[in-house]
């Protein structure tokens, strides 16, 4: 049975991608990870390949337990692995409370990993590994500081992934997009400063983000998919931290 996993796969990028993946078809099923059973539900009814919804919350270990029960039980060939699942708040180190820094490193960087070295056992030559970092991974941003941080942990963690499973015929792929129009907005700003980033310049569709990822997949270690992101990524490499954050500093105010 030749599957695909997505995690965050009840709405924004992660429904974004499902809906490609069942336009490209070749699936036998796609499994969706999120905790919103039933818009997975109501996501799988607007599709023809088969959507298993697997209702896990992937901040808790168990749940990436019963993951891997289920592919241990079924064994199937994972043909293609996600990892959208993901959040950010803004605001400083006074802003945050605790538990919100622990959930953004829990989920963005302890969960995309486990995630990603059970699913390995799965796949196998000509299989994609597709992590879904940001372009907030190219540099330090005070006033989303923590967000950035575990960004580029998992943008490390994906190119150096790439070269280890490389001798196994299966791609890795750090996806590092600039804004999208999904719910992160909404779930970013709802903190005790959420208006430390007020404008959202050149955000993309998370369907032209889907569509654009899953071609440089089959390419590419780090795609940025348009072309703010890749201004940053260019801007990272070439010029001081320190001037960067000072103009990035400047525009969040605005």
């Amino acid at each position: 049975m030749k599957i695909a996993i997505v995690t965050g796969a009840s709405s924004g990028l992660g429904a974004a991608f499902i809906r490609r993946l069942d336009r490209l078809g070749g699936l036998d099923e796609i499994w969706g990870i999120a905790r919103r059973e039933e818009r997975m539900k109501a996501l799988g009814e607007e599709i023809t390949t088969p959507l298993r919804p697997l209702a896990l919350d992937l901040t808790k270990k168990e749940s990436i337990q019963v993951l891997r029960e289920r592919l241990k039980e079924e064994q199937p060939q994972v043909q293609i692995l996600i990892n959208a699942a993901g959040f950010g708040k803004f605001g400083t180190f006074a802003d945050l409370t605790l538990q919100e820094t622990e959930d953004m490193i829990d989920l963005n960087c302890r969960a995309a990993v486990t995630v990603t070295e059970t699913v390995l056992a799965h796949m196998g030559r000509g299989s994609r590994v597709i992590q879904i970092c940001s372009s907030a991974a190219f540099q330090p941003l005070p006033g989303f500081n923590v967000y950035a941080a575990t960004k580029a942990f998992l943008l490390h963690y994906s190119r150096a992934l790439r070269w280890e499973v490389a001798p196994r015929g299966i791609r890795v792929t750090a996806v590092c997009p600039a804004w999208i129009r999904t719910e992160f907005m909404s779930v970013a700003r709802d903190t005790k400063n959420g208006r430390t980033v007020r404008h959202f310049p050149f955000a993309q569709k998370p369907e032209t983000v889907a569509r654009r990822a899953l071609w440089a997949s089959h390419l590419l270690a780090v795609a940025t998919c348009g072309p703010f992101a890749l201004v940053q990524r260019i801007g990272g490499k070439f010029l001081p931290h320190c001037l960067i954050m000072a103009v990035w500093e400047g525009l969040r105010r605005i």
